[in-house]
């Protein structure tokens, strides 16, 4: 008895070190300060000290970045056979692998939402866009606790964990000085945070935040400032500070630009070496980059290229005004792209100075989705505008495509270059159906583990695949509770083992869904439901049930080119039903088609604030309020009133800004006197007083008189006052019917872009502002 005692005293200690040496137990976190092993006496004397410690990663952790740009096509970047030169994204593969069957959602929030907690994107609550939320779960974009992110996991393991650039994963109510900022990115595991809070932002006069404080661009356009830059500078200056102070401790980098979203913002040196790239047209385009895939082994031997949907009109048969524009407008995507390869060559050669290059895993997902076909039949230089359901003769356009890429223009390409960009693939961007949704380009590194290959990797892997295989390069489990908070399953697998092995495999199979477009892959076999258009956001036809499927075996037909529906019935009813077993099990009911329609549904007030109410008062420093949060003055009547302090003609600046370039309205003074502004997509409406205003107190008020009724964007009357008395008054025909656009509400100022080119922003107000006050009707 004895003796057994013992053995079992013996092997426990055995175990005791043993998970010692493999460190803490890592499957909750946060993982305990290390047990301490002095001693403590009744005094210092008879007392011995044991620094305890914070966990640390295992021994050898690599550092971790992650690039995942915006809206970009499988066949736009030569890495993947492309005509858009991106040497620095060619380099990096040179060294790598590359992926030509890696997936996304179609759209850029939930699949960001399904990168960063490795769940499917239904199931984290994103099932759609922050701005289109809805009250169910799935569509609330309230990432829940039960889905830590990749962020949470790491830094409880001793990582240092930084997030620069795009984020479109927290709820837009919640955007704001009032919180919560648990699901800002502070909140969701990141140290550090510079950034914006939103699907896009202007690449001029960007909506930025440091950590959740506003912040301003220290240069101007005209001095030549491009978020891309700063954020490119901002996250090499992290890097190397971290690896000065902790060079052992690695980093989680997660590095999202705005880019290539519209608005597609280009340096004019980088557009102009696009100049008549594109005069062949897209078709041409097409054929071009198909031969290169082809020939480079991006697409399989025998790829059929898809033809030409009647949705994309043939290049021969549009007339030269509609030719120079649309080419005008692709050679600024492509200037804008290759700036942005530019930019993060120079992130990618600050990592290989790092002391630790070698040890660096490099991700880098090129777009969320496939390119996207918003941008409408013409393009446009206004994309806020297009959003809004509304469109530009072509001849107005082309009077300003000397603005093109410029801080006064937000562009967005045609349809047809969209189509193009997802070559070989049918559809594009929001068609979650079809792979010209869903395939992106991909381009993994890690010169310590990985031995470059020139054959594509083609692994059948989704994005909800890299938090897993993150983990598991890091040497880390998912916790099965993180805060206390038991962890849903992970969706996705780790392809750590596609690294060395060619054969790998990946996925057996996979839902996709977004805006009812749906998909169901399982086996190589491939069921399709296309149902709604990227460009007609009122197009909502319910009616699912009478969606036409279509049936692809991709081993065979990687470019889903040859529908079997036909053949193979009973095959295409089997997927069908395991469609609807997967959208159970995943939290995707209900489905919703309507688009614009949502944006109008009401969402959850700032929290704090009463839902009730229909007066909004304001104080001076009230600013980067986010349209959602700010008060609601489309389609209603509302009075503003702005008690202000001047001095006389000497007083000049904004007593409010909401919006920008696009669209949105301003109050200020000019040498004293009072100027309204109602920027309708370019079109001023301009009410101006009639004398200065008097030294001392006064009240500036304009009341907003809508007359649409239940129609969106209908006539108002616009009246300005000044201490009751009426100075000016003007009718609209139309005003804005959704959003002004992509810019912020502030007090005392005019942040970002300039509502109007009367002023250049901030404009800060040089009197003193008591308050101001919405009073909605």
């Amino acid at each position: 008895m004895i003796r057994t005692t013992a053995l079992i005293v013996l092997l426990a200690i055995i175990g005791s070190q043993m998970a010692m040496a493999q460190g803490p137990d890592r499957t909750e976190v946060p993982i305990p300060l290390a047990p301490f092993e002095g001693k403590i006496g009744r005094t210092y004397k008879e007392s011995q000290g044991d620094w305890q410690h914070p966990p640390a990663p295992p021994e050898g952790a690599p550092n971790v970045l992650v690039i995942l740009l915006d809206d970009v096509g499988f066949g736009q970047m030569s890495t993947f056979g492309g005509l858009i030169p991106t040497p620095n994204f060619d380099k990096l593969a040179s060294n790598g692998l590359r992926f030509n069957r890696f997936h996304t959602t179609a759209i850029c929030g939930p699949t960001r939402a399904a990168l960063l907690t490795g769940r499917n994107h239904h199931e984290c609550g994103n099932g759609f866009l922050m701005e289109w939320a809805t009250g169910f779960p799935n569509y609330s974009t309230m990432i829940p606790k039960e889905t830590a992110t990749v962020g949470q996991v790491l830094q409880a393991n001793g990582y240092a964990t930084w997030w620069f650039g795009k984020n479109h994963n927290t709820p837009d109510w919640e955007t704001t000085v009032a919180g919560p900022f648990d699901r800002w990115p502070t909140g969701l595991g990141f140290d550090y945070f510079y950034g914006f809070n939103a699907g896009e932002t202007h690449q001029y006069y960007p909506v930025l935040f440091e950590n959740t404080v506003a912040v301003e661009p220290k240069k101007t356009p005209e001095e030549g400032y491009h978020f891309m830059a700063d954020m490119t500078d901002r996250a090499v200056a992290r890097m190397k500070f971290s690896k000065s102070v902790a060079p052992k401790k690695p980093f989680f980098m997660y590095f999202a630009p705005g880019a290539m979203h519209a608005p597609h913002h280009a340096p004019a040196e980088w557009r102009k070496k696009f100049d008549g790239k594109f005069d062949m047209g897209w078709e041409k385009y097409r054929e071009q980059v198909y031969q290169r895939q082809l020939a480079m082994g991006i697409i399989p031997q025998g790829t059929k290229l898809t033809p030409r949907p009647e949705w994309v009109p043939a290049w021969d048969s549009l007339n030269n005004q509609q030719k120079e524009l649309y080419a005008a407008l692709m050679e600024n995507f492509a200037g804008y792209f290759a700036y942005t390869d530019h930019e993060i060559g120079r992130l990618l050669d600050a990592v290989n100075e790092l002391p630790d290059a070698d040890n660096t895993l490099v991700i880098y997902i090129a777009g969320d989705n496939g390119a996207s076909a918003e941008g409408g039949h013409d393009g446009t230089l206004n994309e806020i505008r297009n959003l809004n359901g509304l469109t530009t003769p072509i001849e107005s356009v082309l009077q300003d495509l000397d603005k093109l890429g410029g801080p006064e223009t937000e562009p967005h390409y045609p349809i047809g270059w969209a189509w193009a960009g997802n070559t070989p693939f049918q559809w594009t961007k929001q068609i979650a159906s079809h792979l010209g949704g869903t395939r992106n380009p991909m381009v993994v590194s890690w010169p310590a583990k990985i031995q470059h290959d020139d054959e594509p990797r083609d692994a059948f892997l989704h994005v909800v695949d890299v938090l897993p295989t993150v983990l598991e390069a890091v040497g880390v489990p998912m916790p099965e509770s993180v805060n206390g908070v038991k962890q849903k399953p992970l969706s996705g697998k780790s392809f750590l083992a596609s690294f060395n092995d060619p054969e790998f495999q990946g996925r057996s199979s996979q839902y996709f869904e977004i805006v009812s477009n749906r998909s169901i892959y399982e086996d190589g076999w491939k069921a399709n439901a296309h149902h709604s258009f990227p460009w007609r956001g009122d197009y909502a036809p319910g009616n699912w049930d009478q969606d036409e499927w279509e049936l692809y075996y991709l081993p065979d037909d990687f470019s889903e080119a040859v529908n079997l529906a036909g053949k193979h019935p009973e095959k295409l009813a089997e997927l069908k039903a395991t469609f609807e077993r997967a959208a159970r099990e995943h939290q995707v009911y209900p489905l919703d088609d309507r688009f614009s329609a949502r944006i109008a549904i009401p969402k959850p007030p700032v929290p704090g604030f009463d839902p009730n109410s229909k007066t909004y008062t304001y104080y001076p420093g009230a600013i980067r309020i986010p349209e959602a949060a700010a008060p609601p003055v489309k389609n209603r009547s509302w009075t503003m009133r702005s008690e202000v302090k001047t001095t006389g003609e000497n007083t000049e600046g904004v007593i409010v800004g909401f919006g920008g370039v696009a669209a949105g309205i301003a109050l200020y003074l000019e040498s004293g006197t009072p100027v309204f502004d109602y920027n309708y997509f370019g079109e001023h409406t301009v009410l101006k007083g009639d004398s200065v205003l008097p030294a001392g107190k006064a009240t500036v008020s304009v009341d907003f008189s809508y007359e649409g009724g239940e129609t969106p964007g209908g006539p108002a009357t616009i009246t300005l006052s000044i201490n009751g008395r009426q100075v000016a008054q003007k009718k609209m025909a139309v005003t804005v019917p959704g959003r002004f656009g992509i810019d912020t509400f502030g007090i005392g100022e005019d942040s970002g872009q300039p509502v109007t080119q009367s002023y250049q922003s901030p404009f800060t107000f040089t009197g003193e502002i008591k308050r101001v006050t919405f009073q909605l009707k």
